[in-house]
């Protein structure tokens, strides 16, 4: 039946005038299984590059070229391959990095606000407390009394908790949680010490209120470094509440002098028990590989004598304080520009500039991750050095243009919201905004661990600011606001030349 079908096909259709080789209309039953192929194979094949890629494809489904030659009339996976990459249109879909909610740069900015709120909240003791702060003026130099004291304490806290808390995060890092709590349980009384001390030194007679006042401020400053570094913002911020209600109560009412010790003492009282209870905890946690290293005191399954693992030194922890002392430095500064130039300012003027700057601390750290997130993605689409300089340029710009509206935004609101504020005049503004720049990009040089670069940056910047209040004759104060205005353009510059290498965004 075969010979005479074949002779019946060709000679019929030579009979009727057709083309013995023509194409005809294709029926339904024989459709082109290369167009089923092409359909199943889909992304794959429209994203392939080279036919060999496809060719790789189809050896991977285990199509063989006896297959191939049956079912497709190629004569081997090469040649389908061919035809499959003519046929499909090329199209080339822009890779995403799978999005997980452990990802390292995918922080929620509600964490980061609530950070930035209980920084801002602590101010607010100052309010409460002022009746105990009031004092007879003082020497002329444009601070009342007690000012002074109250200044270094602070100082002291943010340069030795600076430090306290990057060796609590360093043994953090290495799953340690125990020796991290040992840090925290040492430093943090260590420090409240060394705040006090440096209170009562220069303490004059009659600033007993104010001494009192900065040694409960150094036992908070320590008892809230461990709270953050062990992730208990929400812990702090209840702590934090009875304190927090009876200052806003206070801007309307008078609230009798021992209430106002009551809610002051219950909140640092809240705080201290709180750390001391997550301190404890942490410290009962078990260190790196306790499960079954060792079997005897200090001895390992050999029976030889077991090191304990070496950690952090004690010296890298330096430039943190550094960088601490010299951001509190400029902060105050600019702070308390007017008053420091012994201008007649109450604290209505200086108040919503302070509290400005620290609740901005909270959108200043979402806009770190940001950048770290907007970088990578930069690596992903950059093909040169110079295409990845360019990217991660434009993300500092978009970055560090948002810190800015940010903290423009809160002192606008601030200054509308505080009773008695007067507008800040533009000078004013301008350096709390120079401050901001300068202390978002020192954080971001902190970050990828640039914190000495950024440290001995603040550091000149501090010490040229306060050269100049006992300069003699007095510098021009053209001359102390370019301070600042060096100190924000040189650390912007930093950033690109620095974070604007590949290299410097490696894991």
């Amino acid at each position: 039946m075969s010979g005479p079908a074949r002779t019946d096909a060709s000679g019929a259709g030579a009979r009727r005038g057709t083309p013995p080789h023509g194409p005809g209309p294709r029926p339904r039953w024989a459709a082109d299984p290369l167009d089923e192929l092409a359909g199943r194979l889909g992304e794959s094949a429209a994203a392939a590059v080279h036919p060999d890629e496809i060719a790789a494809l189809l050896e991977s489904d285990g199509m063989t070229d006896d297959h191939i030659r049956l079912t497709y009339g190629r004569e081997n996976s090469f040649a389908l391959a061919e035809d499959l990459f003519a046929r499909v249109p090329r199209a080339y879909p822009e890779p995403e990095p799978p999005r997980t909610a452990a990802g390292p740069w995918d922080v929620g900015l509600t964490g980061c606000l609530l950070r930035g709120l209980v920084f801002a909240l602590p101010g607010l003791a100052y309010v409460l407390g002022a009746p105990f702060l009031a004092s007879p003026p003082g020497d002329g130099t444009g601070l009342p009394a007690g000012t002074d004291v109250l200044l270094v304490g602070t100082l002291v806290g943010w340069a030795w908790n600076q430090a306290l808390a990057h060796r609590a995060y360093a043994w953090l890092g290495a799953g340690d949680r125990r020796r991290a709590s040992r840090a925290l349980l040492t430093g943090a009384p260590a420090g409240a010490l060394l705040g006090t001390a440096g209170a009562l030194a220069v303490a004059g007679p009659g600033g007993g209120g104010a001494t009192a006042f900065a040694a409960a401020q150094a036992l908070y400053q320590g008892a809230a470094t461990a709270l953050l570094v062990l992730g208990r913002e929400r812990a702090l911020l209840s702590a934090l509440a009875p304190m927090t209600a009876g200052a806003l109560l206070s801007l309307l009412y008078d609230v009798p002098s021992p209430a106002r010790a009551v809610l002051l003492a219950v909140s640092g009282v809240a705080v201290l028990v709180l750390a001391g209870r997550e301190v404890l905890r942490a410290g009962a946690a078990p260190g790196p590989g306790a499960p079954g290293r060792r079997t005897g005191a200090g001895r390992d399954r050999a029976g030889k004598t077991a090191a304990a693992p070496r950690g952090p030194s004690l010296l890298r922890s330096v430039p943190y304080a550094v960088f601490g002392l010299a951001t509190g430095t400029l902060v105050l500064h600019a702070v308390l520009r007017n008053t420091l130039a012994g201008e007649a300012a109450s604290g209505v003027v200086a108040a919503p500039g302070a509290v400005a700057l620290t609740l901005s601390m909270g959108p200043a750290e979402w806009l770190l991750y940001r950048f770290r997130r907007g970088c990578d993605a930069g690596l992903r689409r950059s093909t040169t050095p110079r295409a990845f300089r360019r990217a991660a340029t434009l993300v500092l710009g978009r970055c560090l243009g948002a810190y800015v509206a940010v903290l423009f935004a809160l002192l606008a609101v601030t200054t509308l919201l505080w009773i008695g504020a007067p507008v800040p005049d533009p000078a004013r503004a301008t350096g709390l905004l120079l401050i901001g720049v300068t202390l978002w990009t020192g954080l971001l040089l902190q970050a990828f661990g640039a914190v000495t670069t950024a440290a001995t940056v603040c550091a000149a910047a501090a010490l040229l600011r306060t050269a100049a209040l006992f300069a003699d004759p007095p510098v021009p104060a053209v001359a102390a606001f370019a301070v600042p205005v060096v100190a924000a353009v040189v650390l912007t510059a930093l950033v690109c030349v620095l974070l604007g290498r590949a290299t410097a965004h490696r894991p």
